[in-house]
């Protein structure tokens, strides 16, 4: 057994990287998982972990991030022996392999030379996510294994729809959609927001399939022409995995798409999302204060939410209360009183958020403003001692304001509330795995990106994730936030009374020093973080 809990943060104070000061605040903060509340405040990550445990196993740490480890041999070791023993092999000239057994090794490696017949073995520890997506490797295609539980004529839907959720989990989709067509069922999963194929199905089978998901989801089974929404819980390897799930009617039968609300959203940290230190400082002082309102803008699927429930984190603590309407909840936050939207039950954001300010909340966070009442009662619960953080559906940061002004709230109450407007997109971050470099210049990029070449000097290094094993071939990982921060300052407020454009906002911003969604977009290609294709697919170029 690995240490974990007390143990490893034992082992972090003995090995000197935590103070047993800071270990002591841990346990003081969050006794059932202190580690966990290291990594949320960022004192340690994961590499850092990884390291310890290594030096205390007499071994080495590997990291999948820091290596471009390329296609990984699946010959010498058999899937069975690979995931019953947990081990990997990473490099057979040398004989190196990876685990995340690491009080194993020396058993390992003893099997490894008997039952293998190696002269040579080196075992490295890896985490177990490191593991995981190494032992993918093994995976035959879905359409392959499909075929494999039909022919053996067992329970055909609950088996097809096990191997579909892992494999989506494996690849970390956000998504997973059934496409009926004329004769065929198209799986896809959305993986860093962008769609990809990961099988077929006949579609004799899919009515089966479509039953099962009705009846987790508990809905109903003899309806076929209208749409359905309802919710499954299921307990994977070790986790309850919270699926959204959706079905509507199309011309070639009932499509569904199952959300996975993911798990790395609980854990993720607001330098994570990709601001800069001026804005995270800049929202950190904003949510210190005792009341105003906090206001993330953009489309949906561009981590408006995931933005707020970073900032909860960062400031909750047993001294605050604070109290959420959404629609739906997609994530538990402990410590917090969560509501959620309920439309037969009449809550709804405005009824709910009235209720709200009675229960003696010190932070206030509305899923979204929808409607004038809803944009009222915040503006007014922001001005009346509440910190309140919502989204909204605008373009660019600057949009909000007047589109704001327009659904009936006043100007002078609106610049006595504000304080900080974010926009933000979402684009894939280039795998560091695989990245690499290419000097080009300005004229290359006009070639290739009409219009862009001059906002790059005459010849700029542009990166590029080339596909490797980490990344599933695609040369990406993960995403990261493009943001536009409006700080309203004085001068802003005075602006907003007397009902400006969105033009002259935004002059008005830039000119104290607001940078665009393009400006930060461009900063992150140029440090290698993102690729100009991704920056081009989510923000258009100025005029």
């Amino acid at each position: 057994m690995v240490l974990g809990g007390k143990a490893l943060l034992g082992l972090l104070v003995k090995e000197s990287y935590v103070s047993r000061d800071v270990a002591l605040k841990a346990i003081s903060n969050a006794p059932d998982d202190p580690i966990k509340f290291l990594i949320d405040q960022e004192v340690i990550n994961r590499n850092i972990i990884g390291q310890a445990l290594a030096e205390h196993y007499k071994t080495k740490f590997f990291s999948l991030n820091d290596h471009n480890i390329g296609k990984i041999n699946t010959d010498l070791l058999t899937e069975t022996y690979a995931k019953k023993e947990r081990i990997v092999l990473l490099d057979e000239k040398s004989g190196t392999f990876a685990t995340d057994q690491p009080d194993r090794i020396e058993d390992l490696k003893a099997d490894l030379i008997k039952n293998y017949k190696l002269k040579k073995v080196d075992i490295l520890y890896a985490s177990t996510e490191d593991i995981d997506v190494i032992l993918s490797s093994y995976k035959k295609s879905l359409s392959t294994r499909f075929s494999k539980i039909i022919d053996q004529q067992g329970s055909v839907a609950p088996e097809i729809i096990d191997e579909i959720i892992d494999d989506a989990l494996d690849f970390k989709a956000s998504d997973i959609h059934f496409e009926p067509q004329e004769k065929e069922i198209i799986i896809r999963f959305r993986i860093d927001g962008v769609l990809h194929e990961a099988g077929r199905l006949e579609k004799q089978y899919y009515e089966n399939i479509l039953n099962r998901i009705k009846i987790l989801s508990q809905l109903r089974i003899d309806e076929h022409y209208a749409t359905q929404d309802g919710a499954i819980r299921l307990l994977k390897k070790d986790k309850n995995i919270d699926m959204r799930i959706s079905i509507a009617p199309t011309l070639d039968g009932e499509k569904i798409t199952i959300r996975l609300l993911s798990e790395y959203v609980k854990d993720l940290s607001l330098s994570e999302l990709g601001l800069s230190e001026k804005e995270e400082q800049i929202l950190v002082e904003a949510a210190k204060k005792p009341y105003g309102m906090i206001l993330v803008c953009g489309p949906t699927g561009s981590g408006k939410s995931t933005t707020l429930y970073a900032l909860i984190k960062h400031i909750n603590n047993p001294s605050i209360n604070i109290t959420t309407i959404e629609d739906p909840v997609e994530y538990k936050i402990i410590g917090t009183n969560q509501i959620q939207v309920n439309q037969e039950k009449d809550i709804t954001f405005a009824n709910g958020l009235r209720s709200i300010v009675r229960q003696d909340p010190d932070i206030i966070l509305v899923g979204e403003i929808r409607d004038e009442e809803t944009a009222e009662i915040s503006v007014n619960a922001a001005l009346t001692g509440h910190l309140l953080f919502t989204t909204f559906h605008a373009n660019d940061a600057a949009t909000a304001i007047p589109r704001l002004l327009d659904m009936g709230v006043e100007p002078f109450l609106l610049a006595s509330t504000l304080e900080v407007i974010i926009a933000q997109r979402l684009v894939r971050r280039i795998c560091s795995s695989c990245r690499a470099s290419e000097k080009v210049s300005s004229s290359q990029i006009d070639k290739d990106y009409a219009g862009w070449g001059r906002y790059f000097s005459h010849e700029t290094n542009l990166y590029e994730g080339k596909g490797c094993e980490a990344c599933n071939g695609t040369g990406y990982k993960g995403r990261v936030a493009i943001f536009e921060f409006i700080h309203i300052n004085k001068d802003l407020k005075n602006l907003i009374l007397e009902n400006p454009s969105t033009d002259v906002i935004w002059d008005a911003a830039k000119s104290m020093g607001s940078t665009s969604l393009l400006d930060d977009g461009i900063a992150k290609v140029k440090s290698g973080i993102t690729t100009l294709y991704e920056l081009s697919r989510v923000v258009p170029i100025e005029k």
